[in-house]
């Protein structure tokens, strides 16, 4: 049986940029929207129906190292075409030996949110940034 991840790593491309490696990425998810009917003279139980399906923002996150730029990059080249375009990421999970365990490929991407660090001298923390992306579903 292979090792499974352990959370080590996610290197993420999006259309063949390769943004880096983050640490965590949360929102890797879908959920269907439930619609309740409640029949009338049915009181034994009330219809639940499937609805739309929409799939959770990824929230990717790591320290700040010198590939930071490469989003500052990616955000610009976005800027400076004709609107956001939408395109295809692809987030790989490595193990210790740097072997890939795991990997999904969502569609119709596009950048939300960027939230760089908060620098202080105060803190011994490591800086991170953030990059938050919408999708439109995973692919096959």
């Amino acid at each position: 049986m292979p090792d499974p991840a352990n959370s080590l790593r996610f290197d993420v491309r999006i259309d063949g940029v390769e943004l880096g490696s983050f640490v965590s990425v949360d929102g890797l998810g879908a959920e269907y929207e439930v619609t309740t009917y409640q029949e009338g003279g049915e009181n034994s139980y009330v219809h639940q129906l499937a609805g739309r399906l929409k799939y959770t923002n990824l929230k990717l996150t790591r320290a700040v190292d010198q590939q930071s730029s490469a989003i500052a990059t990616w955000f610009s080249t976005l800027r400076r075409g004709q609107g956001l375009r939408r395109q295809t990421a692809t987030v790989v999970a490595l193990n210790d030996n740097q072997e890939k365990v795991a990997e999904w490929t969502v569609a119709g991407v596009w950048p939300v949110r960027y939230t760089g660090p908060s620098l202080s001298a105060d803190s011994g923390k490591v800086a991170t940034e953030t990059l938050e992306l919408a999708h439109n579903g995973f692919l096959t």
